[in-house]
């Protein structure tokens, strides 16, 4: 039987190597891997539906499901994890010290409802008694003018959101001093360049995360992957392949990781930081599927609720497939 092609966009990462170079293929499928950066495949996704499925920032994906008339549904895939606390970001000339110090000020971010903002304000209620409504917010390109948001906004009046001028970037903003902070999924050029006037807020940002994963059990989830529905509807069974082959993958990564093939990562210390890693996260530090997860989107279901995000709240499963759901016994 000839498979069905399919087109899958996403990140360039180890736990999808094995599906860029064909050593582990979907059952049923002839996968077109196409790598690429997540704000391209959002983008592209996001406004015309150009893949059959494809990675997803997470938070957009459960805003447009709230309010429905999504065009895509999830299965529990979450290509991209990172702990937030390095992305907080303000100007020495603020007045700012600790994260209490945010109430009253003027704070960037490229999207309010991308995934990065919606974890840190969410740690920040929860931890600081920082409120989104609490900051004033301003939205434009960190380093490009003219970045748009991704989800239409329709906001509470207590949350102020502006976008900044056209011909502006969040980066040379923070710089002058014209926002206090900036919060975003990469670190803004201004950090490094040699003026000393942006800083992290959490310079010891390893600790504060490893400390906030003890408290929380959260290792944040980014991005999902998608399915445009039309393929879906068609072919239900796509889903639990994709499923299985992302599964697979990101298992032969974790090995790859073994201390039997240290040598195969350019890095020195890899067996000693596997080791931390199992210390602190268990056998498997980047679990998928719905279970091993479900605390994790509980909690950002209630971000995006606090927030603003969310006209109605969802369950956990409704977020993905029914047929990605659970797991088939002997």
């Amino acid at each position: 039987m000839e498979k069905l092609f399919l087109t899958v966009a996403c990140g360039d990462y180890d736990r999808t190597k094995p599906l860029q170079d064909g050593s582990v293929e979907p059952e049923g499928i002839k996968l077109n891997y196409v790598a690429l950066q997540s704000e391209e495949i959002f983008w592209r996704m996001g406004h015309y539906q150009e893949f059959d499925a494809s990675e997803m920032s997470l938070s957009n994906h459960i805003t447009i499901l709230g309010r429905g008339d999504s065009p895509f549904v999830g299965i529990p895939i979450f290509p991209s994890r990172f702990f937030r606390h390095a992305s907080v970001y303000y100007n020495v000339d603020s007045g700012i010290k600790k994260p209490q110090d945010f109430k009253g000020k003027k704070v960037g971010t490229p999207e309010y409802a991308m995934t990065a903002a919606v974890w840190i304000r969410g740690f920040f209620d929860d931890d600081y008694r920082v409120r989104a409504q609490d900051m004033k917010w301003f939205l434009g390109g960190q380093e490009e003018p003219g970045r748009k948001e991704r989800v239409k906004l329709e906001l509470p009046p207590e949350i102020s959101v502006q976008s900044i001028p056209d011909d502006r970037t969040l980066n040379s903003m923070l710089e002058s001093g014209e926002i206090d902070a900036l919060i975003s999924a990469r670190s803004p050029s201004s950090l490094g360049d040699g003026s000393g006037k942006v800083r992290r807020l959490f310079p010891n940002y390893k600790e504060v995360e490893i400390d906030y994963y003890k408290r929380t059990k959260i290792f944040p989830i980014m991005h999902i992957l998608v399915i445009r529905k039309d393929v879906y509807e068609r072919h239900p069974w796509v889903a639990r392949s994709l499923y299985k082959a992302f599964c697979e993958a990101k298992d032969r990564a974790i090995e790859t990781m073994h201390i039997s093939n240290a040598h195969a990562c350019t890095l020195p210390w890899l067996s000693w930081e596997r080791e931390q890693l199992r210390e602190i996260f268990g056998p498997d530090w980047w679990p998928y599927g719905i279970d091993p997860n479900r605390h994790v989107l509980q909690t950002l279901i209630r971000y995006l609720g606090a927030q603003g995000l969310l006209k109605r709240s969802l369950t956990v499963e409704e977020i993905f497939a029914p047929s990605s759901i659970g797991e088939f016994k002997l």
